[in-house]
């Protein structure tokens, strides 16, 4: 048999193979606590951000409710108006009415600019199906297809998002002039 396989390693080498497994033990937790401790900053910071642009949102569109409501409000004043136009008017005291409503709709619709709100009358505009709601279409308006001709309702815009779609009427696209040549069915 070999010697040195039955002889017994010297104290030092037993307690130096200890100390340095005891050592790399103590770096893989180290490590395993130090990725620990930068995965949860990381979660800190992410958990701020958010926050933060949650408030930043809560702040910027917690009206929004309230200004839905509002928009029936501002709907009614402009129909008030449009069924009683002031110069048609000869009485004194409905004139003064029509003008206290009409100063009504203005400042509402002051306070609604004030607040980052707008209103949407897109008449001659192109249709966009993110800001309008197409109700029918009109033929023979002499626009190209796709554009807004009659505004039913306005829209309104808080800041960049939509709180109300304008319902509109499109221009449908003319109608193609039968031509000369023979039809596509037509031919043999």
């Amino acid at each position: 048999m070999n010697d040195a396989q039955d002889t017994p390693a010297p104290p030092e080498a037993g307690a130096a193979a200890a100390t340095a497994e005891r050592l790399a033990q103590l770096e893989a937790e180290l490590a395993e606590t130090k990725d620990r401790l930068l995965r949860a900053l990381a979660e800190t910071e992410n958990v701020r951000r958010r926050t933060e642009r949650e408030r930043a949102d809560a702040s910027k569109y917690g009206a929004s409710a309230l200004a839905k409501d509002l928009l029936n409000v501002a709907d009614n004043l402009r129909r008030a108006l449009d069924s009683a136009p002031a110069e048609e008017i000869a009485d004194e005291r409905m004139l003064k009415l029509i003008e206290g409503v009409g100063a009504t709709e203005r400042e509402l619709l002051a306070a609604f600019e004030r607040n980052g709100i707008r209103r949407i009358d897109p008449v001659g505009e192109r249709f966009d199906h993110n800001l309008h709601q197409a109700i029918f279409e009109v033929e023979s308006t002499g626009q190209p297809a796709g554009t807004v001709v009659q505004v039913l309702q306005p829209g309104y815009l808080m800041h960049d998002r939509l709180l109300r779609p304008a319902m509109v009427g499109v221009a449908k696209g003319e109608s193609r002039p039968a031509t000369d040549g023979p039809r596509f069915d037509e031919v043999v």
